[in-house]
């Protein structure tokens, strides 16, 4: 295969290029749908980048693209020999008669582009398999990283103008105004945070933060439970905490609303065994994926969202927590760890385009008040990073045996919305089935 290989010319299509290029003098209104599809780089001829490279110069200088006007460009250049002379110019035009298959042409230059890529990539993916300097794992991620981005070559920016914008516009207020639960953004089901953020925003990274046992994964969870099982929304579930099995019995408890201790117990009752039966079925059908890999390593955790968003059409990631993901570099102080990963988490969200909702622990400080931004543990890139940030605060009262336990009344604090309000969310914590829900005078119902 090797051998094939390295006797075979790389793929390319020169009459689709030169057919692209004769299009453009001929009609120069062509110039913008090609230049939304084609780069120079894509052009296999050297001769034929420096003269799409020229005609890109004259769309940027206001002048009309022709033979003789392309020809003045590239003798002012310097460049009209490597060009392939003012005969080759001349000739591109003799290649198509007319322009109406522009975007035509240039989607198979594209394609052979992109198939150039893909050889090259191998090649080099190969090279690095031979490195033994280099980890695997850093080398399969890199792999995943460039093929990801393969599959947004070639998508075209659309332009629309105010015609069209504002009908549409309209049409969006009016079908918001006749359903109020509708948003933007992906709904967390608590109504209060869902109008300040019209849902989480896709791109945006979000970071809810909490001291121990305030209830962090039950919060990921009651998001996680109506995003997926109850609006359908494609959801991957990062426990590095929990295995698997816990996360279902804790799911199971909050959909059934069966106090989660019965089912360790198993002392249960017919209906509530019929219970479980409704709200399996209903987590059943859900597309919900979830990953119960301990001390998850940063780059793993990154291919394999790569790969969800890609084979299940993930919408929303939720991780949980922060502070068990583990980084390569694992003798860096804390601090260069923790911003390393939380630089790393929201160019992932930029990356797959889907709100990335990570869980956090704040310092010991903050026990018994309000957690603030500067209490995020490990480091201030948290802060800096994340798009929205909310802490879960409860207060505590003393129990018959003298500790102290949160009450049932909680407060999730938006501290920091790059693109909205700030503010408190009032709601409440059932601790029977550790699930958190709307309260009532919070303007919502059960």
């Amino acid at each position: 295969m090797d051998e094939i290989l390295k006797d075979s010319v790389p793929p390319q299509n020169l009459e689709a290029e030169k057919a692209t290029l004769g299009a453009m003098l001929l009609d120069w209104s062509c110039v913008g749908a090609v230049s939304m599809i084609l780069r120079k780089e894509h052009f296999y001829s050297k001769q034929n980048q420096i003269i799409y490279a020229a005609l890109l110069s004259l769309s940027n200088q206001n002048i009309t693209g022709d033979t003789l006007t392309l020809i003045s460009e590239l003798t002012k250049e310097g460049l009209l020999e490597q060009a392939g002379g003012a005969a080759y110019i001349a000739s591109l035009t003799d290649m198509v008669p007319t322009s109406a298959n522009v975007e035509y042409y240039a989607e198979i230059v594209l394609d052979k582009a992109t198939r150039r890529t893909l050889i090259t990539m191998s090649s080099e993916v190969k090279a690095s398999a031979f490195d033994n300097t280099r980890k695997s794992r850093v080398i399969v991620e890199e792999a995943e990283k460039k093929i990801f981005a393969l599959t947004e070559l070639g998508q075209t920016t659309q332009v629309h103008d105010m015609r069209e914008l504002v009908p549409r516009t309209i049409e969006i207020i009016e079908s918001r105004y006749k359903n109020h639960d509708t948003f933007t953004g992906v709904p967390s089901g608590f109504t209060r945070l869902d109008s300040m953020t019209s849902g989480f925003q896709n791109s945006e990274f979000i970071v809810i933060g909490a001291r121990p046992s305030m209830g962090k994964t039950a919060m990921a969870m009651s998001m996680m439970e109506h995003i997926a099982v109850n609006m359908k929304i494609p959801t991957a579930f990062f426990s590095l905490e929990m295995s698997y099995e816990q996360i279902g019995q804790r799911l199971l408890s909050q959909t059934a609303r069966v106090p989660g201790h019965k089912l360790r117990s198993g002392m249960l009752k017919i209906s509530e065994l019929q219970q479980l039966q409704e709200a399996a079925g209903r987590i059943y059908e859900a597309p919900l994926y979830i990953v119960d890999t301990p001390n998850m390593p940063l780059i793993d955790l990154r291919a394999m969202a790569r790969r969800m968003r890609v084979n299940n059409k993930i919408e929303i990631i939720f991780i949980d927590y922060i502070g068990l993901i583990s980084t390569e570099n694992s003798q860096a102080p804390v601090y260069e760890q923790v911003s390393e990963i939380s630089k790393s988490l929201k160019s992932l969200a930029r990356e797959l385009e889907i709100p990335v909702v990570a869980l956090c622990q704040v310092a010991r400080d903050a026990e018994g008040n309000e957690p603030s931004l500067n209490q995020l543990r490990g480091s201030g890139s948290i802060e800096q990073d994340a798009d929205v940030v909310m802490f879960i605060h409860r207060e505590r009262k003393k129990t018959e045996e003298g500790e102290m336990e949160p009450v049932q009344d909680a407060k999730l604090i938006v501290a920091k919305q790059r693109n909205g309000p700030i503010g408190d969310v009032n709601l409440l914590f059932l601790s029977s089935y550790t699930k958190f829900e709307n309260k009532a005078d919070d303007g919502s119902a059960d």
